[in-house]
């Protein structure tokens, strides 16, 4: 079986999965999912390998995450997988789509920019001066 490589993205957050033949083996940033302290980071990854079923038990992967905030990181991890998983089995596709859009398709949103005069906010009251 070849090595498949796939990417996934939200906000400024990037991560990249490796996904090849193996026993089910999932790490992230070179640390073991099970091993996580963060419960809400590994529930959000390990929806996608819940939706795999079967399939997941059978490939390794790993995972490398960078940027961003925690919750973002593992959005874009789970992405990751999810493509990869979807990728190694065609009828994951359909089954990742119907479920939740977001396991294949990335969130484009981003933070809107700040405002000058506005003291780092992006939508406020300006202040008016009347002197």
């Amino acid at each position: 079986m070849k090595i498949i490589h796939e990417s996934g993205t939200r906000k400024t957050s990037v991560a990249r999965a490796t996904l090849q033949a193996g026993a089910g083996i999932v790490r992230v940033n070179s640390q073991l999912l099970q091993s996580m302290q963060d419960t809400l980071f590994r529930a959000k990854i390990e929806e996608a390998l819940i939706l795999a079923g079967d399939t997941a038990s059978k490939v390794n992967i790993s995972v490398k995450v960078n940027g961003g905030g925690v919750n973002s990181q593992a959005e874009a991890a789970r992405t990751a997988i999810a493509k990869a998983l979807s990728q190694f089995d065609k009828k994951l596709h359909v089954k990742y789509l119907e479920y939740d859009r977001a396991f294949l398709v990335p969130d484009v949103r981003r933070k809107e920019t700040r405002k000058p005069n506005c003291h780092g906010k992006a939508r406020a009251k300006r202040q008016k001066s009347y002197r």
